[in-house]
């Protein structure tokens, strides 16, 4: 596959072939991506907790916001949740507010997945505390900066380009495939 594809491919998916699972070992692997990315000032705070046991997902599914565009969606139903969960930690002991850090090793990971089959969505309206508690992160220790989720995409996205309105909110039709509003390369590029 070709990088554009690649890219073109990694969507927010929010819906999953639950039963499909994904193993530590391919969690691990998708680490290993974010391990090699570039770091500010090469501090690599950024710390990770794989979560895939049907227990811990059961315990995490509850503490995320799926969809902001879509208010009367409460996220995906029993068969199509995550099969797995990377929660994105900063060590706070080597560095504070890595956003830069977070977002370069997530999309990495995300690329990674697609690579491998699966998809996944960056998620950061999660509760933070909840997630602490639930699976004993010390917040003396660590930020929770974002949950990754991921799985076997079940659900259709496109991408479409944006309409005269001007609106980029996603959205989903009566047959839930899911449309992504994309501004064009004219609209983008700065002369």
């Amino acid at each position: 596959m070709l990088f554009k594809d690649i890219v073109a491919k990694n969507r927010s998916y929010r819906r999953f072939v639950e039963a499909e699972k994904i193993s530590t070992e391919t969690l691990t692997e998708l680490i290993e991506l974010a391990r090699l990315v570039p770091s500010g000032a090469n501090a690599q705070a950024l710390k990770f907790m794989l979560v895939n046991t049907e227990e811990d997902n059961a315990k995490m599914f509850p503490t995320i916001g799926w969809a902001g565009a879509l208010p009367d969606w409460d996220g995906p139903v029993e068969g199509e949740r995550p099969a797995a969960y990377i929660i994105v930690l900063c060590d706070l002991a080597i560095g504070k507010n890595k956003q830069t850090d977070v977002g370069i090793v997530a999309q990495t990971i995300l690329l990674g997945a697609v690579e491998k089959g699966l998809g996944g969505c960056m998620l950061g309206n999660i509760k933070r505390t909840e997630i602490a508690e639930k699976f004993n992160i010390d917040p003396e220790k660590y930020s929770i900066d974002l949950v990754i989720a991921l799985g076997k995409p079940n659900e259709d996205i496109r991408i479409v380009d944006v309409p005269e309105s001007g609106k980029t909110t996603y959205y989903r039709d009566e047959n839930t495939v899911h449309y992504v509003p994309k501004r064009s390369i004219d609209e983008l590029i700065v002369k």
